[in-house]
């Protein structure tokens, strides 16, 4: 073989070759459908067809925002399913599903990715406020994680026409929020709504309803489980030396002292336990022993 003809052969192997990053299971990549990557509730996988579990992610939105296809497909579903407007594409072996939406395409249409396939309605939907749910499955009811697809980036989307907006005040993103929701109380100085006493609240009030998942905020050992009239049910995990984050007034505690979690591990359920007035996760960053406002790290 001469060096011409290994040359041309060189390049079309390297054409053969797929590009960009492999993910589980052979799936491409998912781009988002919405502008806006800001995650109010994530997956938790059911145990059974018919058991509790959140069946896809809730993607903060408003009333009208444009939805787009997360990859090419082809438009298998679209109507109401349990009065929630719904609308299913695939894309090979499995589908996205998107609710609640307004879609003008029909069964059979093809839609690239990226393409809009509707608006998203206020209502009914299952999100105090509006949300888009995501879902993720394959073969009849086999649910997945759309964030395994969904790139990680920290960004937004912005009209390359006008002024560009100012970057959204944050953390510094090394933890993850452990529920979606408002933030009904922030950390600093404030009234006690139970005892009356003017005190520093340790931590963020995320306002979520009670038997809702909550996620380790990053990777770490769990070492404490525990119970007080102050905080509830509680639980501690260590994320490395001198910082530890604090889930408090949980329902349900699903791991043990001495457990080893990943980041996004449902480690409890929101709840009412302790000196609470209702529903919430009361969630605190511990550093070097002193508790220290969470959203620098959110």
């Amino acid at each position: 073989m001469n060096r011409r003809s290994f040359l041309v052969l060189v390049l079309v192997v390297a054409s053969l070759v797929p590009n960009g990053p492999a993910t589980a299971g052979g799936s491409e990549p998912w781009i988002w459908p919405l502008p806006w990557h800001d995650i109010r509730q994530r997956f938790d996988k059911p145990e059974s067809a018919y058991g509790p579990g959140h069946r896809g992610v809730d993607l903060a939105a408003s009333v009208g925002d444009p939805v787009r296809a997360v990859a090419a497909g082809r438009v298998a579903f679209t109507g109401p399913v349990a009065g929630i407007p719904v609308v299913t594409i695939e894309h090979g072996r499995e589908r996205s599903t998107y609710q609640p939406v307004s879609s003008p395409l029909k069964v059979g249409d093809s839609v690239a990715a990226g393409q809009e396939i509707g608006t998203l309605l206020g209502s009914p939907s299952h999100c105090a406020g509006s949300c888009l749910h995501l879902g993720r499955v394959v073969g009849k009811d086999d649910y997945l994680d759309p964030l395994e697809l969904l790139s990680s980036g920290r960004y937004r989307l912005i009209s390359p026409h006008g002024k560009p907006p100012a970057p959204p005040a944050s953390g510094n993103g090394s933890l993850d929020r452990p529920v979606g929701g408002p933030v009904t109380s922030a950390f600093g100085m404030r009234v006690h709504p139970v005892t009356g006493v003017r005190k520093l609240h340790d931590g963020i009030d995320f306002g979520v309803s009670c038997g809702t998942p909550v996620h380790a905020a990053a990777a770490g050992t769990v070492v404490r489980r525990s119970r007080s009239a102050a905080y509830g049910k509680r639980i501690v995990i260590r994320h490395r030396p001198g910082l530890e984050t604090s889930y408090n007034h949980l329902s349900r505690q699903s791991v043990s002292t001495g457990e080893r979690v990943g980041r996004g591990t449902v480690i409890g359920r929101s709840g009412n336990t302790g000196l609470s007035t209702g529903c919430h996760l009361h969630f605190m960053v511990v550093k070097n022993g002193h508790a220290v406002n969470p959203s620098k790290f959110l």
